[in-house]
This record gives C-alpha cells, sequence and structure tokens, in this order.
C-alpha cells in the first residue's frame, strides 16, 4: 500500500517514544533531534509541508514545533494538530513551540494548542526538562 493513500484513522499509527520535530532550518532540526535523543526518545524531523502528512499517518509522543523569527512557520498545522488533540479527547500529543519571543502562548497571541513556549537560543538545558515534563505526563 502506498503511504501516500493512508489517510484513515484507523491506519495512524500512535507512537509515544517518537517526537515529531518540525521547522524550516535543518540545522535547529539536528540541534533539536540530538536533545530529543538526550530524552531516550525517537525524532521524526520534518519541514512544515512533509509535517503534515506525517501527522496524518503518526500521532507522536509530543511535537517541537519550530516558529521561525516572527512563530509563524508551522502554522499550516495547527489545525491539523487541533484535530488530533480533539480526538484523543486530551492535550495529546503535547506541542512546544520553539521561539524568539518570551511569554505564554495567549500573550504572544498564539494558538491555544500549545502547551509550552522555549525561547531560543536552543539548549538542552531549556528544552529537555520540557520535553521530559510533557512527555511523561
Amino acid at each position: 500500500m502506498n503511504p501516500g493513500t493512508r489517510g484513515s484513522s484507523s491506519e495512524t499509527i500512535h507512537d509515544p517514544s517518537k517526537v515529531l520535530v518540525v521547522g524550516k532550518s535543518p540545522i535547529n532540526r539536528v540541534v533539536v533531534s540530538k536533545i530529543v535523543e538526550r530524552s531516550g526518545l525517537r525524532p521524526i524531523s520534518e519541514s512544515p509541508d512533509m509535517a503534515a502528512r506525517t501527522l496524518r499517518l503518526l500521532v507522536p509522543g509530543a511535537i517541537v514545533l519550530d516558529g521561525g523569527p516572527d512563530n509563524k512557520d508551522c502554522d499550516n498545522l495547527m489545525s491539523g494538530i487541533e484535530t488530533l488533540r480533539r480526538a484523543s479527547g486530551k492535550s495529546f500529543p503535547p506541542v512546544i513551540l520553539l521561539s524568539t519571543k518570551n511569554g505564554t502562548a495567549e500573550s504572544l497571541g498564539l494558538s491555544s494548542i500549545i502547551d509550552a513556549i522555549v525561547t531560543k537560543p536552543i539548549t538542552p538545558e531549556r528544552l529537555q526538562p520540557v520535553i521530559d515534563r510533557l512527555v511523561s505526563r
């Protein structure tokens, strides 16, 4: 079967050991993926366009979004993530936004599906405890 044609929820794989790392910058995705690995999880690194397809096939244990300079790089994924979370009946999978700005999702005018914001620069000391906390809940 061609994975591109699979779309029904009955064929969606739930894998809490995987973390979807999404961003336009390949360098940032590599940095975040290494931090995810330090938490004992398996990263899946995708551009925002490819991540939309991945989310139709896989429900990861968490999602890390690199918002880019204006926090808008991953906006096209928000409705799909919101649909996944609504289907789960709870805030799953948890969503972490990597942002150039400090604040809460509400104060920055971001989607309510953002569970945590980690301010750049991306460091293991900032990101790893957030991943550990959200994935273990």
